[in-house]
């Protein structure tokens, strides 16, 4: 079988691995998700897949690596009912309406009321006392004028570091400083990321919520959470700002990483987007397989383009609502073809160089 719904790639260690030693769910360490706010939902099928077909044979501790959405989705994946979970985040997700034209502090609101329904009553207890998966979510916490929510000077600032980036992608840190929030019960392997100033948090009870809030207040768009209980003080921002699909260690040199992902490819900052030339190193990515959805598949979804921000603004809120659907539907042609990858021992067949 030729999978038509889906791109399967892979870092130099992994592909080796796979082609020699086939595929196999307890060789995975980490699974990392990316930032990418409505594109999350052409991956909630996937998602479901994962869970039924690769977690109930990982072999743990395995390490989940988000940022923004991805950070919400495995706040879905470390629930003692994940699948739940999920369904819970996406029907939230789906049907939020806002007014005409929703300030700041409205959206902010309605992200709190949506992580409150997907956590529901025991979820952050249950994400920090899985048996299998830890838990780490990357933030930024955010420097000079860019912790301010004065709308011309946050805009100011993100102009600067968007210019600077350009010439240098380690400018970032003259703005912003990682901050991991970790599960302390096992350092992941990108504990001591290199390249940018970070902060290293543990997880609590006390600052999870805020953590998950945190790594997806897109700047402009939501408030930045303030003062998060184990951090510095400061405001905290989008982890997407530094590592918007992870360029920094996946993998330990003996496991593998899975990454379910919206695109082909890995752009490592938020304002790398546009960059054709700045990719990640090759060395972060040598041991991780990415899964996406095939340029083809993409094509015939409604609109023909993943789900994204600019749909809250160019649709009515009815005719959004229906069009997520449906691609949340069509997606599960995308799951299917996976978990059959997956029974008949075809992963490796299909695996192209990352």
């Amino acid at each position: 079988m030729k999978p038509s719904t889906l791109t399967l790639k892979a870092g130099a260690g992994a592909l080796k691995f796979v082609k020699t030693q086939g595929f196999d769910s307890s060789s995975i360490g980490t699974i990392a998700g990316a930032s990418g706010g409505a594109k999350w939902l052409v991956l909630s099928q996937l998602d479901r897949a994962i869970l039924a077909n690769v977690v109930p044979k990982l072999d743990g501790p395995v390490h989940l690596l988000g940022t923004s959405i991805g950070a919400w989705r495995f706040a879905c994946y470390a629930q003692n009912d994940p699948l739940a979970a999920i369904d819970r985040f996406e029907n939230a997700y789906i049907e939020q309406r806002f007014t005409a034209k929703p300030d700041v502090a409205e959206i902010t609101a309605k992200s709190r009321e949506i992580l409150d329904l997907l956590l529901g009553s025991g979820g952050v207890d249950e994400i920090l006392d899985h048996p299998v998966f830890r838990t780490h979510i990357m933030a930024v916490r955010s420097r000079h004028i860019l912790a301010s929510d004065t709308r011309w000077l946050l805009s100011l600032g993100l102009i600067g570091a968007a210019g600077l980036n350009v010439a240098s992608r380690r400018s970032l840190g003259l703005f912003f400083e990682r901050a991991l929030f970790y599960d302390k019960r096992d350092l992941p392997p990108f504990f001591d990321a290199r390249g940018f100033p970070i902060q290293k948090i543990g997880i609590s009870r006390g600052n999870l919520e805020d953590a998950i809030v945190a790594t997806g207040s897109i700047p402009l768009v939501l408030s930045g959470v303030r003062d998060i209980a184990g951090a510095r003080p400061g405001v905290y921002r989008d982890g997407g700002i530094i590592d918007y699909h992870h360029d920094l260690p996946h993998s330990s040199q003996e496991r593998l990483t899975l990454y379910p992902h919206f695109y082909d490819r890995i752009v490592p900052g938020w304002f790398d987007k546009t960059l054709s030339w700045r990719r990640p190193a090759a060395v972060n990515v040598d041991r991780t397989i990415l899964v996406s959805p095939s340029p083809e598949f993409v094509a015939r979804l409604p609109n023909g383009k993943i789900p994204d921000r600019t749909d809250f603004v160019k649709l009515t809120s009815d005719e959004r609502i229906a069009a997520w659907r449906d691609c949340v539907r069509a997606c599960e042609r995308m799951a299917d073809e996976f978990a059959e990858l997956l029974e008949k021992d075809q992963l490796a067949t299909h695996l192209q160089a990352l």
